[in-house]
């Protein structure tokens, strides 16, 4: 035997034995202990229409994100005319566009109207108005602007959704933009669905509030109470009963600290009553507000509010310092474990809503493997039986080719994790199409040559050389296609692009040196003085 087939066959049994060995894990359940922790322990994994799970469309509250933007610019001029000493009656958010600065006097007016524009370079300045005795100044939110908030938001809520779902634990999601404001999720294999739903579409913007002590909460109401008040609710519930409480809270509207300075969150078990409850860390910011906070406000109640709830108001009974709190409430673990979560994956810019909720039965995924593998069972017979009849023994190395695809590019999706969709599948009866295809042109070429009156060993040099050219400019085109499909594809088109391009460069392989090496052999070796072509 040659050098050359020695080292194409060599290749072929490694490959063969790497694709077998990924493949372990996807075939058989079970494996012995021995295996575990050594050797290939991915496999592949099932997509939404095959292993059944939930469907999800997701549209992102974009207006309330450009609200928020406007009320952070609205706290910032506040505390930053407050650090430089200028008087001023009022900051906040007017409407939807803009932010209004009240002041005492037009001699204020000049020095803040220069403080806007230097600060706010993206932001309208528009003309001065005397309302009341009392100069307003307005800024306004461009057109162009608030369209920018508004993309940030979806895509920092795709981003904020996939690490939430990444610390859920679902293999193999899919999370993908659609549209200007929707987000599509799928989540194959889920066994919870309604408990995804909730830490998935859970706002989680965590606020910590000042308690007006000055008013009682028992006869406040929305109209008796100051403009920068706002009525909040603790929620208790009865561990006993079941039965909910809700206790009434005036606090302050202003956020002295939000959750976006946390670092950490983790569930712990309170010594003294036994209860869970959520610690959290501060970045070096978020710890030197608190730390100020604490200290300016001993003996004063601090409301945890998380999504406009209450989830506890402690007394601050002295300056805490280190970066370090906790949230209580009545929880139990698992409620305790999703708050975690969410607070760690960071909180949605903008609420977002469910308009569209699918479940996928697994009885119809199984329905779907088992046509599936059907289809590829028949396209695979017939492509044998035409191979075999039409080129004889040259048809059955065609076929040994074609096994070799399939095994080669199963292997290959086990090794990277791959999911496998129905589409997947339907690439896969494609490529076993391609791979003969790829023979027939070389077979052709072969009988032009033979007919030429060359050698067998000829002919078939000729005949590789010449379909060689062809072959690689069909698969090439055919692999920028899949390129595409991958790029701007989603779900299930994904899974047929990756089927696609990794069947196209396997099958390069295995049609222009898998199959010629068994030619080659049994042409050096003097066993065949013809081709059975």
């Amino acid at each position: 035997m040659s050098k050359g087939p020695a080292w194409r066959i060599c290749l072929i049994v490694a490959f063969l034995f790497l694709s077998l060995l990924y493949l372990t894990p996807t075939l058989f359940a079970k494996l012995p202990s021995w295996w575990q922790g050594i050797l290939p322990q991915d496999k592949i994994h099932l997509g939404l229409d095959l292993q059944g799970g939930i469907h999800l469309v997701m549209e992102v509250e974009t207006l309330k994100a450009v609200e928020g933007a406007l009320d952070i610019i609205a706290t910032d001029l506040e505390d930053t005319m407050n650090s430089k000493n200028i008087r001023f009656r009022s900051s906040s958010r007017v409407g939807s566009d803009r932010v209004a600065v009240v002041l005492y006097d037009r001699g204020t007016s000049e020095t803040v109207q220069k403080l806007l524009k230097e600060k706010y370079p993206r932001m309208e300045l528009l003309p001065a108005a005397e309302e009341g005795g009392f100069i307003s100044l307005s800024m306004r939110l461009s057109e162009q602007e608030s369209q920018n908030i508004r993309d940030k938001s979806v895509q920092q809520a795709l981003e904020t959704i996939r690490n939430r779902i990444d610390q859920f634990g679902v293999s193999e999601p899919v999370i993908a933009r659609e549209g200007t404001d929707h987000i599509v999720v799928q989540l194959p294999g889920i066994k919870d669905p309604k408990r995804a739903i909730e830490l998935i579409g859970k706002t989680a913007r965590l606020e910590f509030k000042l308690v007006d002590e000055n008013m009682n909460p028992s006869v406040a109401s929305a109209g008796t109470i100051p403009e920068e008040d706002e009525i909040l609710y603790e929620k208790k519930v009865d561990p006993t009963t079941g039965s909910v409480t809700e206790i009434p809270y005036v606090l302050k509207r202003k956020t002295l600290i939000t959750g976006d300075l946390l670092t950490d969150a983790q569930v712990r078990i309170d010594s003294q009553f036994n209860q869970p409850y959520v610690a959290i860390e501060f970045n070096s910011l978020g710890a030197r507000l608190f730390d100020q906070i604490t200290a300016a406000n001993v003996g004063k109640r601090f409301a945890i509010v998380l999504d406009n709830t209450i989830y506890s108001a402690p007394v601050i009974r002295e300056r805490i310092s280190g970066g370090s709190a906790q949230i209580s409430g009545s929880f139990t673990e698992k409620e305790a474990s999703d708050l975690a979560i969410v607070l760690r994956a960071g909180a949605l810019p903008a609420p977002v809503k469910i308009v569209q909720n699918v479940t996928v039965g697994p009885s119809l995924g199984q329905d779907s493997i088992n046509k599936g593998l059907i289809a590829g069972l028949v396209g695979v017979i017939l492509v044998v039986l035409f191979m075999t009849f039409y080129y004889r023994l040259s048809g059955l190395v065609a076929n040994f080719g074609m096994v070799l695809n399939i095994i080669f590019l199963m292997g290959a999706l086990a090794a990277l994790g791959a999911t496998l969709t129905l589409p997947g599948i339907a690439a896969i009866v494609l490529l076993i199409g391609m791979s003969v295809d790829s023979n027939v042109l070389i077979f052709e070429r072969v009988r032009e040559e033979l007919r030429l009156g060359k050698t067998p060993k000829a002919a078939l040099d000729s005949g590789y050389e010449k379909a060689f050219l062809t072959i690689m400019d069909s698969h090439v085109t055919t692999l920028i296609t899949a390129a595409v499909l991958f790029q701007f594809g989603t779900g299930p088109v994904k899974g047929f692009a990756v089927s696609l391009s990794l069947g196209i460069i396997i099958n390069l392989f295995t049609s222009l040196i898998g199959t010629k090496v068994i030619f080659d052999y049994f042409l050096g070796t003097g066993r065949a003085k013809r081709i059975s072509i």
